[in-house]
């Protein structure tokens, strides 16, 4: 017969539930390379609609620019220099500030013209309708 044993959490060891704890996983600090715009991109009734998450920045700080079917995203916050006042010792700053870009392409060209962006709650909306394709013309040779 094997000897079974029943866990019960309340008559767990105390030092191997600190030790547990000190090595969980802890957060790293993430350099300003590691940020990026995450973006989602749909397609549906010849129009792309593009969401992106740009948490943090006001819209006038923030880019965008259409190059045929490439779309690229800029944006920029400042740091806060009103928050340090009195002599104030900063403990911890965990914001982000500087400058992030995203591009991506899209399997189509888009009608700049016609492209519509909107920014609210840290989420920039585009939507980007396709250009319209001339269809192939044959030539006739002579």
């Amino acid at each position: 017969m094997a000897n079974l044993r029943i866990f019960e959490p309340t008559l767990a060891d105390p030092f191997e539930s600190v030790f547990r704890r000190f090595m969980a996983p802890m957060r790293l600090e993430r350099s300003n390379e590691e940020l990026d715009i995450r973006v989602d991109v749909v397609e549906k009734d010849g129009v792309f609609k593009v969401r992106a998450d740009i948490p943090g920045v006001k819209k006038e700080d923030i880019n965008v620019r259409i190059d045929g079917n490439l779309v690229q995203i800029d944006a920029e916050t400042k740091q806060e220099n009103d928050f340090k006042s009195n002599g104030d010792k900063v403990l911890r700053s965990e914001r982000y500030y500087g400058s992030v870009s995203r591009a991506f392409t899209l399997t189509q060209d888009v009608d700049e013209s016609k492209a519509v962006a909107k920014y609210e709650n840290g989420v920039l909306t585009l939507e980007l309708p396709k250009k319209a394709t001339s269809s192939a013309k044959r030539l006739a040779i002579h």
